[in-house]
This record gives C-alpha cells, structure tokens and sequence, in this order.
C-alpha cells in the first residue's frame, strides 16, 4: 500500500514539473564544422610562433577531411607540401 501512495505522489507531483524544453532552439546559433574548427586551430597556432603544429594540423585536416572546403585553404596555404601526408 505504502509503495502504490508513493507511486501515486510521484505521478502526481510530476505533472506539475517545468518542461526541459520550454523554448524554442536559438535557430540563429550554427555548429561549427570539423573543418572549419581544425583550420581555426591551425590560425591559433601560427599566430602563435608555432609553426610545425600550424602545418601539422593543415595535413590533418587535408587528410581528414577533404571534401571540406577549409581543407581547400588548408591546401593552398600548404602549397606544394599539401600532399605529403601529415608530414611538416
């Protein structure tokens, strides 16, 4: 008896619980591709003085992801060096 007055507490307790989506999606907000994120890093770290990691992480992305079209960057600003794969 005791369990079936607890179970009838909680059914009617959770009627009256907020909904998690009350809202609508921000349709506004837009994800960021791997691409996109990986060529962002890439800029971080040349910015940076490091310029290993800039190219290593251009490769990455070129082999990775190539039909990106942050892999066609990638390939420009590697140059002739866009082949090797993920060679500095």
């Amino acid at each position: 008896m005791r369990g079936a007055s607890l179970l009838l507490a909680v059914g009617l307790l959770s009627g009256r619980a907020p909904y998690q989506c009350a809202r609508s999606p921000d349709r506004s907000a837009r994800e960021e591709t791997p691409g996109e994120a990986l060529y962002a890093v890439a800029q971080k770290l040349r910015a940076e003085g490091d310029e290993q990691g800039y190219r290593t992480t251009l490769h990455y992305l070129v082999d990775h992801y190539p039909s990106s079209r942050f892999a066609a960057a990638a390939r420009l600003d590697l140059g002739g060096d866009a082949g090797a794969s993920g060679a500095p």
